[in-house]
């Protein structure tokens, strides 16, 4: 029987796939008991990702129809939506007219999407008569056997993942003129049923697109063209690129505090494993030559005792929440460090959950500034007491750039998740099966805490590395390799498992000493 037979009574079409014995399915897939199906819909991550294959899918075939000579590039995610572009044509509002006309049709049509799969010899002979860089990639993946694309009527293309069954999964959605190319809009998780107001975020477009012009000028924006630098043994000089354009942003950050006179304190905050700890030692090396000292201040030691911090609608306590601050005592000692005045530095005992004083010291003199890391750095009420001139506010990120290819786009969170796999591993003890069952948990504290403000951010540093997941790879894959079916991590395992076989490894030796890679991968300068 088919998996769908379990959600015959969703007209809506809300089911998009389902999961089976862990792992994320079509509805189309043939099963042994509907009972062990489970629905995934637009209200879960795996959902979410299904649904932008889809819109993507009915996006390409549109043009394939309307403008069949476009040459289109998937760019990023920006707020509910993915930011296009066309290489080889203007975007106008007639276009997006006409596609999104296009789009409308083709999800009415209710057409099935079919994945068809070939020997590599059998593609061979496909490429040959269509022309076409559609899922070629696939061809120099030494761990696939088979090259698979998804078929709707005449068109085709490639993408990584489970789609819907057919075009009128796509029931919501948007197109608009943006910038110099387009955003496809799609539902929220929290609003599936509507597509919110967008939400601008030009700082954080700004940042990327500076990468992508960066790597365009390399020439490596996709998996393919990576691993092509990698195969002519060109791993030194992109290595040494990439390090260098990291240089030169921190040099350019350090530079915008020093010419902004009367900033006391540096704010630094970012999602997990986006190398906050490296960026600060590096920040404070390119301060230290401007002339100014950097201290730092620990925020983990000013939590309020255990029987104050509040707690989640489950009882537990929410070291994450702004609450779970002392911000009465933090603020009193940033302003007497700023006044010129002495501190006695709290060392939070986490065992015993109370702060204790051991006699550390701190006072600030005229050529020195504070450097304070954490999840609430960018919400001016952790700071209420310091007034805004005085502080300099950073977002840092893994915003990857690099894509599978010019449909596939690799999720910043993916990559962010490849780094604390393998730090988590390598430096706290933890398995990958213990990183994914805490993942949903840290990405809920980030999109409450974290997301919000980071427009607010004065400076944002693109941490991302566009060799970084090549030398990950080899750590990462024997720790996702280890979790088995009968784990609910299961899917998220096997879908990073399969990227990571799409990349060529570069040997960590190549790798700098001060990279920000170091920080996960070990041997780092700084000690981190």
């Amino acid at each position: 029987m088919l998996a769908i037979e379990k959600f015959k009574d969703d007209k809506e079409k809300n089911v998009l796939a389902c999961k089976y014995k862990n792992e994320i399915k079509p509805l189309n897939t043939e099963v042994e008991n509907l009972d062990d199906v489970v629905p995934i819909d637009l209200t879960t991550r795996d959902g979410r990702r299904v649904y932008q294959r889809g819109i993507l899918y009915v996006m390409g075939m549109a043009f394939n129809r309307v403008y069949p000579k476009a040459l289109l590039t998937v760019n990023c995610q920006l707020s509910n939506s993915i930011f296009c572009d066309v290489d080889n044509m203007k975007v106008t509002n007639e276009m997006i007219d006409n596609i999104k006309r296009e789009m409308i049709d083709i999800v009415r049509s209710d057409l099935p999407i079919k994945k068809i799969e070939m020997t590599k010899d059998e593609a061979e002979k496909f490429y040959q008569k269509e022309k076409t860089l559609r899922g070629r990639l696939q061809l120099d993946n030494k761990y696939k056997d088979e090259v698979s694309l998804y078929f709707c009527e005449d068109y085709y293309n490639y993408f990584y993942g489970v789609m819907p069954i057919s075009t009128g999964y796509i029931k919501l959605f948007d197109i608009i003129k943006y910038h110099d190319g387009f955003l496809l809009r799609y539902p929220d998780k929290k609003t599936p049923y509507k597509i919110d107001k967008y939400i601008e975020t030009k700082k954080l477009l700004q940042t990327l697109e500076e990468y992508e012009d960066i790597h365009e000028v390399l020439n490596v924006n996709t998996i393919y063209k990576l691993n092509k630098k990698i195969e002519e043994g060109k791993s030194k000089e992109l290595i040494l690129l990439a390090e260098a354009l990291h240089e030169k942003k921190i040099s350019d950050i350090a530079d915008k505090i020093v010419k902004r006179k009367g900033v006391k304190i540096i704010l630094i905050a970012g999602p997990s494993s986006s190398g906050k700890t490296t960026f600060a030692q590096r920040l404070g090396i390119q301060l230290k030559l401007n002339g100014i000292k950097p201290l730092t201040i620990s925020v983990d030691n000013y939590f309020v005792e255990r029987e104050d911090t509040p707690k989640d609608e489950n009882g537990q306590y929410d070291f994450e929440r702004l609450e779970a601050i002392d911000l009465e005592l933090f603020n009193e000692h940033l302003t007497k460090l700023l006044n010129g005045e002495e501190i006695e530095l709290p060392t939070f005992d986490f065992k015993t959950g109370h702060k204790v004083y051991n006699g550390e010291k701190m006072r600030m003199r005229n050529n020195e500034i504070l450097v304070i890391e954490g999840i609430h750095c960018l919400n001016d009420k952790l700071t209420a007491s310091i007034p805004k001139e005085q502080k300099y506010k950073i977002y840092i990120s893994a915003l990857t750039v690099l894509n599978i290819d010019y449909y596939n786009r690799i999720s910043t969170t993916d990559t962010r998740l490849i780094r604390r796999l393998v730090r988590d591993n390598n430096f706290r003890g933890y398995n990958a099966l213990h990183t994914l069952q805490n993942w949903d948990m840290v990405n809920k504290g980030e999109e409450n805490y974290i997301f919000p403000y980071q427009e607010d951010a004065d400076s944002m540093f693109n941490t991302s590395l566009i060799y970084e997941i090549s030398v990950l790879k080899k750590y990462a894959m024997p720790l996702l390799k280890a979790i088995d079916n009968t784990h609910p991590e299961y899917s998220e395992a096997q879908s990073l498992y399969e990227l990571l076989k799409y990349f060529d490894d570069i040997e960590d030796e190549f790798v700098p000493k001060n990279s920000l890679l170091r920080e996960f991968i070990g041997g780092s300068i700084f000690n981190v």
